[in-house]
């Protein structure tokens, strides 16, 4: 078969691309993570100024598409702001500022799961509501959101494999770059789709193995 030449030769180049991906998904959960917390904790417990606020960004992040704000930002905004960031960075803070919009909600639906009770015994005992958040609240909200953190990690995943567009190395641009190359679209693509799938179901299992070690009993 013609392809399996092409598949010995062109796998290994793909496969690299597989370290970019991660990168990539790990550094926009981290950037959605720093962004997530701070508004789901403004939306819980913020003034109402602050949650409009907080309900634009949102909504802006989650309503334009994720190539239309990857050109945005990487041709428009930030040679606009004198800033000449690569493609990967970009690629990692656009993502970033997406899951930061979608990580906000799911620590929101968290925190609001918490027994509103225990913000009332931690005033009751002297905290302050800025403790109370960080030591009582938080701690827990945070285990109960990792159920949710798995199905963002696979959202950004896929997502990550737009980046292309922009030049980023990462499992896409290779395989396509490969595929053109050989004329092999339909062996490699299916490579790479394989290799996804692969990538989601080590990552969505060690997210749930770390909820089953971390959950707190008597929560759902």
């Amino acid at each position: 078969m013609d392809f399996i030449p092409v598949l010995k030769e062109g796998l290994p180049y793909v496969f690299k691309g597989t370290w970019v991906t991660l990168v990539v998904v790990a550094g926009a959960l981290a950037v959605g993570l720093s962004i997530g917390l701070p508004l789901a904790v403004g939306t819980v417990y913020g003034p109402r100024w602050l949650r409009r606020l907080i309900d634009l960004y949102v909504w802006f992040f989650r309503g334009v598409p994720l190539l239309v704000l990857l050109f945005l930002f990487y041709f428009g905004i930030f040679p606009f702001l004198g800033l000449d960031l690569s493609a990967f960075v970009v690629a990692v803070i656009v993502l970033g500022c997406i899951s930061g919009a979608y990580q906000s909600q799911i620590l929101r639906g968290a925190i609001l799961s918490v027994p509103e009770g225990q913000m009332k015994a931690a005033r009751a005992v002297g905290m302050s509501d800025l403790q109370a958040i960080g030591l009582i609240i938080l701690p827990q909200a945070l285990r109960l959101a990792i159920p949710g953190w798995s199905n963002e990690y696979a959202i950004l995943l896929k997502d990550s494999a737009v980046t292309y567009a922009l030049g980023v190395a990462e499992i896409m641009a290779r395989a396509h770059h490969v595929a053109s190359r050989t004329y092999q679209h339909l062996p490699i693509y299916i490579s790479a789709g394989v290799l996804f799938m692969g990538l989601t179901y080590v990552g969505t299992r060690l997210l749930a193995v770390l909820h089953k070690k971390v959950r707190i009993k008597g929560y759902a």
